[in-house]
């Protein structure tokens, strides 16, 4: 038998802070936003180096500062016409997402070799504000992205062990939230929660990585061809199947079911906040009525929103990890039943795709790492689906290069017409290599991360 066969008395205990997570906002460590995040009135903030962050030394660096002045709480942002805004009495808990394993920060070496950005962010937090998180009635909480499976799960609980062990810490008061983005993290949910023993605290459902790790993994079959991504909702049966078995896993154990993100963007044009409102008002129902905790948000505007709809759910309960979801079987093949909703691409969603992922592409190369486009907030995950769907629909002749090519540049003509300081030529180059190429890419963050990033910081020193 494995020594990381679950079992059934393995349960996660309360945490100080997360026993009421029912609106759980994200975003870049920046100030500003960070600001706003902490006092929107979320239950918790993700602060988000993995997928919001554009990893410049810079933004790295940055982002500890604004973390330890969030926990000392002397915060503030001002606007450059002058308007301040400061953390108030109450803010929310904050949880600290730091990169994936499958990153390397270039900055820093042991050995004489780069070190996992994972451990970097990790490592610098906790460091310099597991203490005092502590000191303030919490603790130093993390959400572990992009794991594959429960021998991630492991080191990572490997790392809380000695990290606690080295500051004198008691074993346990780290917690972690995983996020279960990656196909074969979706067979391996009570071994996940198993690894992590002491140190877990949920799981997450992070839908658009975990539909870019389907296409990565089965992309090659034609059976698992995805049509356009609006029509990829969380009502399909495989998607269904996903959800219902996270949310059964995590209660079964005692640990939160956390929903996936709203990515809408509230709009000053009153016709559509009302129509994104109600997209994230139906998604939100749906989740709380399934069993989830609580989900994500990616603006403030939305927090009331969600709260709204875990409320009618909750009431005055903090969660309902007391809904254990017996009846709920999921079998491989449920997760696997992708053909149902299969069929041809629009013109009109290649089109988006390409014009996400250039939009998106551009901001990263200029240091941004989550950008409102077409009423979305766009981050690493969402360019990501949108750049992979172009490949698979390319390996499968559904489309041809030559209507990608025409496509790739009217989209780049209009980035260029629309932001003349863009960086037409290089993200032009990039989509070509990741979207465009005979194997595709498990990611586009390293190769754009040490051609753009680094080098070109190398470059100007």
């Amino acid at each position: 038998m494995s020594t990381s066969a679950p079992t059934d008395r393995v349960r996660v205990l309360a945490a100080p802070g997360l026993t009421d997570r029912r609106v759980e906002i994200t975003g870049p460590p920046e100030r500003r936003m960070a600001v706003h995040a902490l006092t929107s009135g979320a239950q918790v903030w993700v602060a988000d180096f993995a997928d919001a962050t554009a990893p410049t030394w810079d933004n790295v660096i940055d982002g500890q500062l604004t973390l330890l002045d969030a926990v000392e709480r002397r915060l503030d942002s001002t606007t450059p016409e002058g308007t301040a805004s400061r953390l108030g009495d109450q803010i929310a808990t904050i949880v600290v997402r730091p990169r994936g394993w499958h990153l390397l920060e270039e900055h820093l070496e042991f050995d004489g070799r780069p070190v996992p950005a994972s451990l970097v962010d990790f490592g610098l937090y906790f460091f310099h504000c597991a203490q005092r998180r502590i000191d303030a009635g919490q603790g130093p909480y993390f959400y572990l992205p992009k794991l594959e499976n429960r021998y991630e799960a492991r080191l990572w609980n490997d790392v809380f062990v000695l990290a606690q062990e080295l500051l004198g810490i008691p074993r346990g008061t780290v917690r972690a939230t995983v996020l279960i983005e990656t196909l074969t993290a979706a067979f391996e949910m009570d071994e996940i929660l198993y690894e992590l023993r002491e140190h877990g605290s949920g799981l997450n459902a992070g839908r658009w990585d975990y539909l870019f790790s389907l296409i990565k993994t089965f992309g090659h079959r034609t059976d698992f061809l995805l049509p356009d991504r609006a029509k990829v909702t969380m009502t399909a049966s495989f998607l269904r199947a996903y959800t219902e078995l996270l949310v059964r896993t995590c209660h079964k154990r005692g640990a939160h079911a956390i929903g996936g993100m709203a990515a809408q963007v509230p709009s000053r044009d009153a016709a559509a906040h009302e129509a994104a409102a109600a997209t994230v008002r139906g998604d939100k129902e749906r989740e709380a009525e399934d069993g989830f905790d609580g989900s994500w948000v990616a603006h403030p505007g939305l927090v009331p929103v969600c709260r709204t709809a875990f409320d009618g759910v909750l009431g005055d309960r903090p969660h309902q990890i007391e809904r254990t979801r017996d009846e709920v079987e999921v079998g491989a093949a449920d997760l696997l039943s992708v053909r149902r909703i299969s069929g041809p691409p629009t013109r009109e969603g290649v089109r988006t795709n390409i014009a996400v992922a250039l939009r998106y592409f551009d901001a990263w190369l200029r240091i941004s790492g989550a950008v409102a486009l077409y009423g979305l907030m766009e981050d690493a995950a969402t360019a990501e689906i949108a750049r992979v769907q172009i490949w698979q629909w390319l390996r499968h002749r559904v489309i041809d290069h030559e209507t990608v090519r025409r496509l790739l540049d009217d989209e780049a003509a209009a980035l260029g017409a629309e932001y003349p300081w863009a960086r037409v030529e290089e993200v032009r180059s990039l989509f070509e290599r990741t979207a465009m190429a005979r194997e595709l890419p498990p990611f586009f963050t390293p190769d754009a991360y040490s051609r753009h990033l680094v080098r070109r910081a190398e470059a100007r020193s």
